[in-house]
């Protein structure tokens, strides 16, 4: 099973959203990662057929030459339901237009519901869902007829804590025989569950690697300073600083920089937050 990106380009009126992009992708989880206006939407709109490339092309290689459109989940970033319609009645309804059977479609949904903790408002209307519960209904749609590729766009917005951990949970089962795409702003969803993490900036790719090899690439670049609090602004304007902690007597920053900032400056390991300030210039 692959799933091949090659040489995508898109372009709205003179600005181009995606430089010659072109990525393969085996079975795992994959992290898309980048600032707002990198890219991430529209990749995600071709992938799924939604959106036409000016060039470049995306193909499927699966089981049987199965196409792509017949084998993939997918969470757009806003949705909508009916708000008539229950939780049971959506999912019923998206099994219809995606013409998935099965022998006990009652089991069926209350598996589904269950995975994103909605078997208890199984019967109540939509209307009723408060925005983080219809996030996960969106996630449990995502998952009928056990899609070979599924793509989550934001998936963990309106989430509380405990709800985005539950999530991480079966994104990362998913990951064992399938290709999940998540694009997320929240370094946290994916810094432990992604196979690899793919930086996007100004329509190109920066990057495509393992969590770990990819805070390698920035190694020797992090440092952490101690100042008082009246030196704090000074500073944070003259370097790219990822995090502060404050208590009773100084400051303490983490600070980006290719040379040593200050002589008793001290490396540090970097982290994704590190990466993602580094090569897109925010978090």
């Amino acid at each position: 099973m692959q799933l091949e990106i090659n040489s995508i380009c898109k372009k709205y009126s003179k600005k181009t959203v995606l430089d010659n992009f072109t990525l393969a992708l085996s079975k795992g989880v994959y992290g898309l990662l980048g600032p707002n206006g990198a890219g991430k939407t529209t990749l995600i709109g071709i992938i799924t057929g939604l959106i036409v490339p000016d060039s470049g092309y995306v193909k499927y290689t699966g089981e049987k030459n199965q196409m792509l459109r017949d084998t993939i989940g997918y969470l757009p970033q806003y949705q909508s339901f009916y708000g008539n319609f229950t939780a049971d009645e959506m999912l019923r309804y998206i099994m219809c237009l995606k013409n998935y059977k099965t022998a006990a479609p009652a089991e069926y949904v209350e598996q589904l519901l269950e995975k994103v903790n909605l078997r208890e408002s199984r019967y109540k209307k939509l209307r009723t869902f408060s925005g983080g519960m219809k996030q996960r209904l969106g996630i449990a749609q995502a998952l009928i007829g056990d899609p070979n590729v599924i793509i989550f766009d934001e998936p963990t917005a309106g989430l509380d804590p405990k709800e985005r951990i539950r999530f991480r949970n079966i994104i990362s089962s998913l990951g064992k025989d399938k290709i999940v795409i998540l694009a997320t702003h929240i370094v946290t969803d994916i810094a432990y569950i992604a196979k690899e993490i793919i930086l996007i900036n100004k329509g190109k790719m920066i990057f495509a690697d393992s969590h770990n090899k990819i805070t390698e690439s920035i190694k020797g670049k992090v440092w952490q300073y101690k100042c008082s609090e009246s030196e704090l602004i000074d500073k944070m304007n003259l370097y790219k600083v990822s995090n502060i902690m404050v208590d009773s007597d100084n400051v303490s920053m983490r600070i980006l920089s290719d040379s040593k900032p200050f002589d008793d400056a001290e490396l540090v390991p970097p982290n994704l937050d590190d990466v993602c300030l580094y090569y897109f210039g925010e978090i």
